[in-house]
């Protein structure tokens, strides 16, 4: 760079006669040249400017915090209007002053970088600088700074019609109040950007129906928070019919995973199962942790849905496998396949800390629990037209009561046909001909089975 500025000064010089061989004054004019002093002075001014830039970051880049910062405000005063070199230095300025936890001094500098949006910059620039900023900032736990930053750039990109980055800044703005769960400003914000996404008569706008998917994405993922599955399944049908968009896979993947929270509220386990798999193939194209948790939600509805699918068998699910937070659940689903309740019990409470501290999937533990007790108690009263209702209990390891109210949502669901007696405390099963043949022919086998041990039994003893 001084190498650089050297070589512009000596060409000046060479332009002005000082240097042997150079153009005269009126030369330059035959070739129709015109040189001014003046001009000379500006490409000096620029070069000192662009070199003091550089210095000074090279004083940031070796940890000198503070000499960067007295480089960078000079090259500000060197300026004589705001310019691209002002507007670099201002931008690292924020960027120091953030990292050196100085969140005063930090927005000060940020509210006079805005200023420099209308005319010392190009649009795209700015908007390239400006979101790298809220980004950066973005990831500060401190939501009163956060607030004052993003109210700040809403104010000044008012003013300069940036509307691009308006949308980015307020979407931005909804996503930390839907973190603080400040649910009505959510819903303020939101208005806001969806009449940006539609045309003076109220129809959507085609051309943003990317920037539209995103506005239904957060709405989404309130309404599932909240837990209100109407205005959800409305949503999310609205949100699948969007067709004028090319969205990010990130946002197709939030779409499904609350798609399938709400599938998963309605009992549809099939459905839920389908949402899963498409938000984890969508997290996984985005390279998002959250497919991790997708592919657990899938896991979780294969099971209530009483699948004998693994679906660590699919290719793109095959590689998490062995992930720390799968492992847990996938030994729990061995254990459901074989229908062998006291380890999955046994299981749920070794992994109860990575398993239960999910609260969605500790909503339907109790669910995983009665389906595989349901297939344990269909197992043992299968050979049966009466059986006690405490052998049954103590087969599955669980209170009577619990079996009764088992028995009872077998009955109404039409999977057996049975008397609770509660007198005697039995359960009687009433059987197709054809059932009862064959329970007649499983209880002579078995017959034959305990006759046959005890004669070897018997010729044991006599030898």
């Amino acid at each position: 760079i001084i190498w650089w500025s050297a070589l512009r000064s000596a060409g000046a010089r060479a332009s002005k006669g000082t240097v042997p061989g150079a153009m005269s004054d009126d030369e330059m004019e035959d070739y129709g040249f015109e040189y001014s002093d003046d001009e000379d002075e500006d490409e000096d001014l620029d070069a000192d400017i662009e070199n003091q830039y550089y210095n000074s970051k090279g004083l940031l880049e070796s940890g000198s915090a503070q000499e960067a910062l007295d480089g960078f405000a000079s090259v500000i005063e060197m300026e004589s209007e705001p310019g691209e070199w002002g507007f670099k230095a201002l931008k690292q300025t924020v960027k120091l002053h953030f990292k050196l936890s100085n969140h005063e001094a930090m927005i000060q500098a940020y509210r006079k970088l805005l200023t420099y949006v209308k005319s010392a910059v190009t649009r795209n620039y700015s908007e390239k600088v400006i979101n790298s900023i809220l980004d950066a900032v973005g990831a500060s736990p401190d939501v009163e700074l956060l607030r004052e930053f993003y109210q700040t750039t809403l104010e000044a990109l008012a003013e300069s019609k940036n509307d691009r980055l308006w949308f980015k800044t307020n979407l931005k703005l909804c996503k930390m109040f839907f973190s603080m769960r400040e649910f009505p400003n959510v819903s303020k914000i939101l208005r806001e950007l969806y009449a940006f996404c539609r045309n003076e008569d109220g129809s959507a706008n085609q051309a943003r129906g990317t920037q539209l998917l995103e506005v239904y994405a957060i709405e989404i993922q309130m309404f599932t928070e909240q837990k209100n599955n109407k205005k959800l399944k409305e949503l999310y049908q609205r949100a699948l019919a969007v067709t004028s968009a090319i969205p990010h896979p990130y946002i197709l993947g939030i779409i499904r995973e609350c798609g399938g929270k709400m599938h998963m509220a309605e009992r549809n386990w099939n459905a839920a199962a389908t949402d899963f798999f498409e938000s984890f193939k969508n997290y996984d194209e985005a390279g998002q942790p959250r497919r991790v948790r997708s592919l657990k939600y899938l896991v979780l509805a294969n099971m209530l849905m009483e699948s004998n699918v693994n679906p660590f068998d699919a290719q793109e699910a095959r590689p998490f496998r062995t992930d720390p937070e799968v492992v847990a659940i996938t030994s729990l689903v061995a254990a459901y396949q074989r229908n062998d309740i006291e380890r999955f019990e046994a299981l749920l409470e070794l992994n109860r800390k990575q398993i239960m501290e999910d609260a969605f999937v500790r909503d339907y533990v109790e669910d995983l629990l009665k389906n595989i007790r349901t297939q344990v108690l269909m197992r043992v009263i299968k050979p049966y037209t009466r059986v006690g209702i405490p052998f049954i209990a103590g087969e599955l390891k669980i209170p009577e009561k619990d079996v009764e109210a088992l028995l009872v949502s077998l009955i109404l669901d039409a999977r057996i046909r049975a008397r609770i007696d509660q007198l005697n405390n039995v359960v009687e099963i009433q059987r197709d001909p054809t059932e009862a043949a064959a329970a007649d022919v499983y209880k002579g086998l078995e017959g034959w089975a305990i006759a046959i041990q005890a004669q070897l039994g018997a010729l044991f003893g006599q030898i």
